[in-house]
Parts: structure tokens; C-alpha cells; sequence
């Protein structure tokens, strides 16, 4: 007889590439216009799936494109998309270690609209 357990957690909603370069933990700072509270374990999402899980272990900046540029190495985008994506705004950094992709991603329910962070229940038989 199978047994399901039911495990709630913060799952973080990220576009590709960049989703799958966080679980295979190639990029270790996810650039956002605003900072967090949320620390500890969090999924990384994408397209209704759990890729896998980082943790998220404290937010830097402000920072400019300009400034984000000099550490390419830990995020990845360019300083066009940097510009972009800022529009004017700061940035800020979330900084993520002990990432781990799944060896199958795991499907999950996003309340719709959630654009950043979503609740997401996941469940193991």
C-alpha cells in the first residue's frame, strides 16, 4: 500500500535559461528588481515543473547594470539584458548555493497569476 506525503514549499518562478543553469548550479546570483525575505531551501520553477532546488541564503545591492556586469560570472545575462530587465530601476542579487537539479522534474500546481514566488505542494508516493 502506497503512502503519499504531502511536502509544502516556496517555489521561485524563473525563465529559461536560467532555470536550468540555477539547478545545474552555473549561475549562482538570480537578479531581481526587488529583495527578499525568503531564506533556506526554495524550488526553482519553470513551465509548471520543479527543476530542482537551491537555497537562498541572503540578497545583495543595489546595484546598477553597469555594476552587476563586473560579476557576469555569477549571474549570467549581459549588461543589454541587465539594462533592460532594470529599466531604470536597481537590481539586486539573490544569492543561491547547494543547488541540485532533479533527476526528473517534478510537476507542480502555480496559483495563477503568481509571477514570482508561488506556494507549491508537492507530493511523494
Amino acid at each position: 500500500m502506497a503512502v503519499e506525503v504531502e511536502t509544502r514549499k516556496k517555489g521561485l518562478i524563473v525563465r529559461e535559461p536560467f532555470a536550468t543553469l540555477i539547478v545545474e548550479g552555473k549561475k549562482v546570483w538570480e537578479i531581481r528588481k526587488s529583495r527578499t525575505r525568503v531564506r533556506g531551501e526554495i524550488l526553482i520553477l519553470n513551465g509548471g515543473k520543479a527543476l530542482g532546488k537551491a537555497e537562498l541564503v541572503e540578497v545583495l545591492g543595489p546595484f546598477t547594470p553597469e555594476e552587476l556586469a563586473e560579476h557576469r560570472d555569477k549571474h549570467l545575462a549581459d549588461l543589454e539584458f541587465l539594462r533592460a530587465y532594470s529599466n531604470g530601476k536597481p537590481l539586486y542579487a539573490w544569492v543561491l548555493r547547494n543547488a541540485e537539479k532533479f533527476e526528473k522534474p517534478a510537476k507542480v500546481s502555480i496559483a495563477k497569476g503568481a509571477q514570482v514566488w508561488a506556494n507549491v505542494v508537492m507530493r511523494d508516493e
